[in-house]
Protein backbone atom coordinates (compact mmCIF):
# COMPACT_ATOMS: atom_id res chain seq x y z
CA UNK A 1 0.00 0.00 0.00
CA UNK A 2 1.08 3.54 -0.97
CA UNK A 3 -0.13 6.07 1.86
CA UNK A 4 0.54 10.04 1.46
CA UNK A 5 1.79 11.80 3.96
CA UNK A 6 1.18 15.02 5.09
CA UNK A 7 4.27 17.23 4.47
CA UNK A 8 5.57 20.41 6.67
CA UNK A 9 6.75 21.64 3.24
CA UNK A 10 5.86 22.75 0.13
CA UNK A 11 8.74 22.08 -1.31
CA UNK A 12 8.18 17.81 -1.30
CA UNK A 13 5.69 15.18 -0.95
CA UNK A 14 5.90 12.13 1.05
CA UNK A 15 4.70 8.96 0.78
CA UNK A 16 4.61 5.94 3.78
CA UNK A 17 4.94 2.13 1.32
CA UNK A 18 4.24 -0.74 3.37
CA UNK A 19 3.32 -4.49 2.58
CA UNK A 20 3.22 -5.75 -0.98
CA UNK A 21 3.43 -3.04 -3.43
CA UNK A 22 0.56 -3.57 -6.61
CA UNK A 23 -0.24 -1.97 -10.34
CA UNK A 24 -2.89 -0.12 -8.18
CA UNK A 25 -0.91 1.94 -5.91
CA UNK A 26 0.66 3.11 -8.82
CA UNK A 27 -1.93 4.36 -10.53
CA UNK A 28 -2.65 6.34 -7.19
CA UNK A 29 0.76 7.20 -6.68
CA UNK A 30 2.58 8.08 -9.91
CA UNK A 31 -0.29 10.32 -10.58
CA UNK A 32 -0.13 12.48 -7.16
CA UNK A 33 3.54 12.70 -7.83
CA UNK A 34 3.08 14.18 -11.40
CA UNK A 35 0.79 17.05 -10.41
CA UNK A 36 2.81 17.71 -7.08
CA UNK A 37 6.40 18.22 -9.70
CA UNK A 38 3.61 20.17 -12.12
CA UNK A 39 2.72 22.25 -9.28
CA UNK A 40 6.68 22.99 -8.06
CA UNK A 41 7.33 20.03 -6.01
CA UNK A 42 10.52 18.62 -6.59
CA UNK A 43 11.80 16.69 -3.83
CA UNK A 44 10.27 13.24 -2.58
CA UNK A 45 10.25 11.29 0.73
CA UNK A 46 9.25 7.75 0.76
CA UNK A 47 9.45 6.33 3.98
CA UNK A 48 9.37 2.23 3.86
CA UNK A 49 7.58 0.84 6.49
CA UNK A 50 7.10 -2.94 7.19
CA UNK A 51 7.85 -3.22 3.44
CA UNK A 52 7.70 -6.18 1.56
CA UNK A 53 8.72 -5.50 -1.81
CA UNK A 54 6.98 -5.51 -4.73
CA UNK A 55 4.67 -7.73 -7.14
CA UNK A 56 6.07 -8.49 -10.77
CA UNK A 57 3.58 -5.64 -12.11
CA UNK A 58 4.33 -3.06 -9.45
CA UNK A 59 8.32 -3.49 -10.16
CA UNK A 60 7.66 -2.92 -13.73
CA UNK A 61 5.56 0.39 -12.95
CA UNK A 62 8.49 1.06 -10.20
CA UNK A 63 10.95 0.96 -13.12
CA UNK A 64 9.07 3.10 -15.64
CA UNK A 65 8.81 5.56 -12.50
CA UNK A 66 12.55 5.79 -12.08
CA UNK A 67 12.84 6.55 -15.99
CA UNK A 68 10.00 8.90 -16.09
CA UNK A 69 11.40 10.84 -13.07
CA UNK A 70 14.89 10.53 -12.72
CA UNK A 71 15.10 14.30 -14.00
CA UNK A 72 12.40 15.49 -12.68
CA UNK A 73 13.12 15.76 -8.92
CA UNK A 74 15.87 17.12 -6.99
CA UNK A 75 16.02 15.40 -3.22
CA UNK A 76 14.84 11.75 -2.71
CA UNK A 77 14.79 11.05 1.40
CA UNK A 78 14.49 7.54 1.65
CA UNK A 79 13.23 6.67 5.14
CA UNK A 80 13.74 2.82 5.67
CA UNK A 81 13.37 0.23 8.54
CA UNK A 82 16.19 -2.10 7.76
CA UNK A 83 19.72 -2.65 6.04
CA UNK A 84 18.96 -3.41 3.01
CA UNK A 85 16.18 -1.16 2.15
CA UNK A 86 19.39 1.33 3.14
CA UNK A 87 21.67 -0.94 0.47
CA UNK A 88 18.73 -0.03 -2.12
CA UNK A 89 19.06 4.19 -1.68
CA UNK A 90 22.86 3.28 -2.65
CA UNK A 91 21.84 1.13 -5.29
CA UNK A 92 19.43 3.80 -6.80
CA UNK A 93 22.01 6.57 -6.68
CA UNK A 94 23.23 5.89 -10.55
CA UNK A 95 19.68 6.30 -12.05
CA UNK A 96 18.36 9.58 -11.28
CA UNK A 97 20.01 13.12 -10.87
CA UNK A 98 18.70 13.76 -7.70
CA UNK A 99 20.56 13.75 -4.48
CA UNK A 100 19.03 10.59 -2.37
CA UNK A 101 19.76 10.18 1.16
CA UNK A 102 18.85 6.94 3.29
CA UNK A 103 17.50 7.72 6.93
CA UNK A 104 16.55 5.41 9.58
CA UNK A 105 12.69 5.48 10.77
CA UNK A 106 13.19 7.39 13.93
CA UNK A 107 14.99 10.15 11.59
CA UNK A 108 12.05 11.10 9.50
CA UNK A 109 12.16 14.07 11.28
CA UNK A 110 15.57 15.13 9.83
CA UNK A 111 14.79 13.46 6.06
CA UNK A 112 11.48 16.03 6.34
CA UNK A 113 14.11 19.07 7.43
CA UNK A 114 16.83 18.19 4.51
CA UNK A 115 13.84 17.80 1.82
CA UNK A 116 12.56 21.27 3.30
CA UNK A 117 16.13 23.51 3.21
Amino acid sequence: MIEKLPSPTDKAIGFKLSGRLHDEDYKTFVPLVDEAIAGGTDRLLAWFHDFKGWDLEALWDDSLFAKDHSTKLDRIALVGETRWEEWMAKVCKPFTHAEIRYFDAHEVDAAWEWLGE
